[in-house]
């Protein structure tokens, strides 16, 4: 895992999240995390490959699943299809602890028969984006403990591939009782289409950028642009690019020593006040003041890593 970007979404340029897996060599992510109003990752959306997987352990929260708000109460677990997008957020101001599990479908590819029979028909199933396991479904509280049973082995690649496959075995039993599981079907076109416009945003952030022009982008109308947005993330065009620009502020101010300015340049913002009054919006708090709270955040992981037996 790559400690500097810890707390952070990463994308590449087609909107897509880089993950930060436990292991470079092994495609699989286990967190015991928390989500509060105005974190860095919450609200983020983004799409992957990695099937995504969130069981609340305290709290209630929410998941926005290609536009659908999905509430999660605490002992709840949601299963999030690969390349869906999606996003966490929070429905009160006290948040909500989780464990998370990210990890990549392949994985489980012991064979081509394996793919084909109990893969394939999950992962490219345009009708099954997610599923939830609630107190009323069955195999609630098996899934509720192989989430928690996850931390204990999320450095052992074998150990946690073991437990994916009886994780997998539940999402497929689920699958089939909702009668989700059917014949391939073509990805949705308006998907892919939004897709394209959130690569352009990422590719186009830094410069002055129009509705006009991201509409264009995915060859449609900016009426249906504004549709397609408001159904996938619940923002506006010009509110996700200004949400992008203040979460690329945040990088900065967390991992450079950068003045304003030139963090201003970089991320699109015609000046330093303009800036500060977008970030404070997405954020609640001003960018110097967020700068200095993960600034002692670095010192304090720094002092207990000290205090670590040799």
């Amino acid at each position: 895992m790559n400690r500097d970007v810890m707390g952070l979404i990463i994308k590449r340029d087609d909107g897509s999240e880089i993950v930060n897996y436990d292991d470079p060599q092994f495609p699989s992510y286990i967190f015991e995390g928390w989500v509060k109003p105005k974190v860095t990752w919450e609200r983020v959306p983004h799409f992957h490959e990695d099937i995504e997987m969130c069981t609340v352990t305290q709290g209630k929260m929410a998941y926005s699943v290609n536009g659908k708000t999905v509430m999660l109460h605490e002992g709840d677990t949601i299963f999030i299809n690969s390349n869906q997008i999606h996003y966490s957020m929070c429905i009160d101001d006290e948040g909500a602890r989780y464990v998370i599990f990210i990890a990549h479908p392949g994985i489980l590819n012991s064979s081509v028969a394996v793919e084909m029979q109990a893969i394939r028909p999950i992962i490219d199933n345009k009708d099954l984006p997610y599923l939830r396991f609630r107190d009323i479904d069955e195999m609630t509280e098996e899934m509720y403990r192989l989430m928690q049973s996850l931390l204990s082995i999320r450095h052992c690649a074998f150990e946690v591939t073991k437990q994916f496959f009886q994780i997998w075995d539940l999402v497929i039993k689920r699958s089939e009782i909702i009668g989700a599981l059917g014949p391939e079907e073509a990805p949705d076109a308006r998907m892919q289409t939004f897709k394209k416009m959130m690569h352009f945003i990422s590719d186009n952030y830094q410069r002055t950028l129009t509705l006009d022009e991201i509409a264009d982008s995915g060859n449609i109308s900016k009426s249906l642009c504004n549709l397609l947005f408001k159904q996938y993330v619940s923002e506006s065009p010009i509110n996700y690019l200004m949400h992008l620009r203040a979460r690329k502020v945040a990088e900065y101010l967390r991992s450079s020593s950068l003045s304003m300015t030139e963090i201003a340049s970089l991320c699109g913002f015609s000046g330093v006040s303009y800036l500060s009054e977008t970030f404070r919006k997405f954020f609640g708090t001003t960018p110097r003041e967020y700068r200095n709270q993960w600034k002692r955040i670095a010192e304090e992981q720094a002092d207990s890593s000290e205090d670590l037996p040799k």
